[in-house]
């Protein structure tokens, strides 16, 4: 049997690696983030039982996660359960808001303006940041505050200043980039999925 060359024996055992340091990021939460994440449940149920809405943002990766699961929301998550549209939207979408106000009022405040625009009182904001350090998304849950609506920040590392901006922190427990938005989007598939079996199934 051939052995491998050096340079794909190194690649393997990065694969090997990341792939054990995911699953190992995902047991953290498991076992640090259980009782956040079924509160975050709890507001979502609530906000939508009392016909509230859902806005999400966030930036690069995070505005993926945020378009990704409002449109779960939207449209569905589990293809076995038949229900209606649920009010999310992702403030990261539109193009024309998003370089209008990047241009006239400045980038750091396109998603308060939005909030500011289309929030609500009870409403529900969902801002992804994997550092806590994002100043759009910052700005953002400054003006849900006042707006009266509910704040959850799906975060990372130590949680940077958005930890004191929400009502609900979830901090994934990593300070890898990657590794927190992996956890970002399997966070928001449990709360989402349990959100729809519960109202829905």
């Amino acid at each position: 049997m051939a052995h491998l060359p050096l340079t794909l024996l190194y690649r393997e055992k990065f694969i090997t690696d990341s792939l054990r340091e995911s699953s190992a990021t995902k047991q953290r939460i498991a076992e640090q983030c259980a009782s956040q994440i079924s509160k975050a449940i709890d507001l979502l149920i609530r906000a939508l039982n009392d016909k509230k809405k859902i806005l999400l943002c966030g930036n690069g990766g995070s505005a993926a996660d945020a378009q990704h699961l409002a449109t779960e929301f939207v449209i569905r998550l589990n293809p076995k359960i038949t229900r209606p549209g649920i009010p999310a939207i992702a403030l990261t979408t539109d193009t024309s808001a998003l370089t209008a106000g990047a241009n006239d009022i400045g980038y750091d405040n396109v998603f308060a303006r939005a909030v500011e625009a289309l929030g609500a009182a009870g409403d529900v904001l969902i801002g992804i940041s994997t550092s806590g350090k994002s100043e759009s998304v910052n700005r953002a849950f400054r003006t849900a505050r006042g707006k009266g609506m509910v704040t959850i920040g799906f975060l990372g590392k130590d949680g940077g200043p958005a930890k004191d901006l929400v009502d609900l922190a979830i901090i994934v427990p990593s300070d890898d980039t990657q590794r927190i938005q992996e956890g970002h989007i399997t966070i928001g598939h449990v709360i989402f999925q349990q959100v729809e079996q519960e109202m829905f199934g």
